[in-house]
């Protein structure tokens, strides 16, 4: 009886992990230093130590790589601890966000893209669903939370995640004005008093409704 050693699939079939890792760093680096209109697939080839052929047997051209790793990083769920309050979580996110964008890289990209988006309808379709749906769920989790713990009734998701989000993004990526860690709590509470302006109004306990009536 004879067994058939079987070959393992090639080409497009089999994409080893650590490439995909590799050209994935190499175009975050390459947005930084040149910028999306300056950046090839040869220079990102050439950081990554691949071929050519290894990038495009992953993406058919820079716009679809570049657009894929944007949406990916843009909509990456922040892990957020539960603090207990809403101006707790609130510093936490702050503090967490800050560092991202802080961050070299991203300080590089983030308005290299916000300006490119402006350029180019694809660019800033994809940015503006990543970071609207990124925006909102940090919003439903941090309002649903307070809403729980009776801080907050209702607010509209859209407009938590404008308010909570909103003024981080235009100091940091706008702007381009540090936040120091000690000027959170004050930014953190701020937000908190303008969520709770917006929210609908909490329910009357059962005693002051029958008094009123």
């Amino acid at each position: 009886m004879t067994t058939e050693k079987r070959r393992a699939p090639a080409g497009a079939a089999v994409l080893r992990a650590d490439i995909t890792s590799a050209i994935r760093d190499a175009v975050m680096h390459e947005l930084a230093v040149v910028g999306y209109a300056r950046m090839s697939i040869e220079a990102v080839a050439r950081r990554a130590g691949v071929s050519k052929a290894a990038v495009y047997r992953r993406w058919s051209s820079k716009l679809d790589l570049v657009l894929e790793i944007v949406a990916s990083v843009a909509g990456r769920r922040l892990l957020l601890p539960d603090t207990g309050s809403l101006i707790g979580d609130l510093e936490v996110t702050y503090l967490i966000m800050s560092r991202a964008l802080r961050h070299p890289l991203a300080s590089q990209i983030m308005p290299d893209l916000l300006a490119e988006a402006a350029r180019n309808p694809q660019i800033g379709q994809t940015l503006q669903l990543a970071l609207r749906n990124h925006q909102q769920a940090l919003g439903e989790r941090l309002v649903g939370r307070a809403v729980a713990r009776g801080e907050l009734s209702v607010v509209d998701p859209v407009a938590a995640a404008d308010l909570i989000v909103g003024p981080l993004y235009w100091r940091l990526a706008v702007a381009r004005v540090p936040l120091a860690d000690a000027e959170v709590p004050r930014l953190a509470a701020a937000v908190a008093g303008a969520l709770r302006a917006s929210a609908e109004p909490l329910p009357a306990p059962a005693e002051e409704r029958l008094v009123a009536q």
